[in-house]
């Protein structure tokens, strides 16, 4: 992409009540467009970054089984009343509207209801288990108060997967392989080091759940972290019998804050049971499924890396899920300086190597500093300086130096 073509552009303001530094730098950077308290649009900067992460969660989910669908956001009515999370006391955060024809409807804030009404006109025998699936899917949620930018908004997008299980053991089994999976996507997005599986209230959903949370100042929860056992307790069920249940022991544990970057939550039989989803085993004799959901917040994760990662200069992306593996940029206006950058350009297109060459008429400072504020991993200049040295200026973001190489180097450098 032509830096000059590019429809965003880097500005220094934010909206006035925008107070959440990753929200702040997204919106400058060209990310993402603030439509109102706790709504973003992403732009093509943005939606980048989320479909690359999607991508890595797509790899994990199917790797463990899960096939791909998406649900509709249109949600009936009859089928939540089936567990009674229709009612605004049990769940308080829908969005609610009615047909032409009267006909009530909610806007889709999580979806186990409306899965298990379907998965019920697929799955009828033990030969049909186990079956699980997922979605990358907008949620809709009429949050009281929309706070720390794109990490808790009204709008957002989540991986949420569902198991359908023949009996407790299978069901554990896949929850088991659920968790390592999570380990490893966000082993993948480089914050694997400093995310720990969690215990916590299952809300509106069970009365305990398992939480995956990163460090992050922040963040909105609090949790206590046995780092060697790599196993915290949210604060919000940090209990003595908690803790006796888990082999912690209180004066081993470390109070930090966190943001929830993912959940899993075991039904067992309980919504299986309200809503009459059966199977029949192999004896003829009906068994209620045993269930899972699992969730990821896709978007809320772009906000947790860049709250992690970002320096004073801007964003700091890691190079699997950045826009752009390379910001190039031209220096003068010299024919050789030109011709020089638009072949380096056509020749890492060729090599399928993201590339975000600034070709605009600009001074060199205002280049630079867009460059740092869009966050992208590797930056290479060619100006009359490099070429007379024989390469090109080459610089990781997150280093200070730069240093002259070849293409040869370059493409190495890349590789890795």
């Amino acid at each position: 992409m032509r830096q000059s073509q590019l429809f965003t552009k880097t500005s220094k303001n934010v909206p006035a009540d925008e107070t959440a530094r990753n929200a702040q730098l997204l919106i400058q950077a060209g990310y993402v467009h603030k439509e109102m308290a706790g709504v973003y649009s992403y732009l093509p900067l943005g939606l980048a970054v989320a479909e690359n992460i999607k991508q890595i969660v797509r790899e994990e989910m199917n790797a463990i089984g899960g096939q791909e669908l998406i649900m509709s956001s249109l949600q009936s009515r009859e089928t939540w009343e089936k567990t009674d999370r229709w009612s605004d006391e049990i769940v308080d955060i829908w969005f609610k509207s009615k047909l032409k024809n009267g006909t009530e409807v909610g806007l889709a804030w999580s979806h186990e209801e409306a899965i298990i009404q379907m998965m019920k006109n697929h799955l009828s025998s033990y030969k049909d288990l186990p079956a699980n699936v997922y979605q990358f899917q907008t949620k809709l949620r009429n949050e009281l108060r929309a706070k720390s930018g794109v990490m808790r908004g009204r709008e957002f997008v989540m991986k949420d997967m569902y198991s359908c299980s023949l009996d407790a053991d299978q069901h554990e089994d896949f929850y088991q392989k659920s968790i390592e999976a999570y380990h490893r996507v966000f082993s993948r997005l480089g914050i694997g080091e400093e995310t720990f599986l969690t215990v916590a209230s299952g809300g509106a959903f069970t009365e305990f759940s398992h939480e995956f949370q990163t460090i992050c100042e922040a963040g909105e929860d609090a949790v206590y972290l046995s780092r060697d056992k790599k196993i915290a307790v949210n604060e919000e069920v940090f209990t003595d019998e908690v803790v006796d249940k888990l082999g912690l022991k209180r004066d081993e544990l470390e109070r930090v804050k966190t943001a929830e970057v993912g959940n899993i939550f075991n039904f067992d039989t309980i919504k299986s049971k309200e809503m009459d989803f059966k199977y029949t085993n192999e004896a003829g004799e009906s068994q209620f499924v045993h269930l899972g959901s699992y969730g990821i917040g896709i978007t809320r994760l772009i906000g947790v890396l860049v709250e992690k990662f970002a320096d004073k200069k801007g964003l700091v992306w890691p190079a699997n899920i950045a826009p752009y593996q390379v910001y190039l940029a031209s220096l003068g206006i010299e024919s050789k300086i030109i011709e020089t950058a638009k072949e380096l350009y056509e020749f890492l297109q060729s090599k399928n190597i993201n590339v975000l060459y600034d070709d605009r008429d600009i001074r060199p400072g205002q280049k630079f500093a867009d460059a740092d504020l869009t966050g992208i991993p590797c930056r290479v200049v060619i100006s009359e300086k490099s070429l007379g040295k024989g390469g090109f200026e080459f610089q990781k973001r997150t280093e200070e130096n730069a240093e002259i190489i070849t293409k040869d180097e370059l493409i190495k450098r890349l590789a890795k």
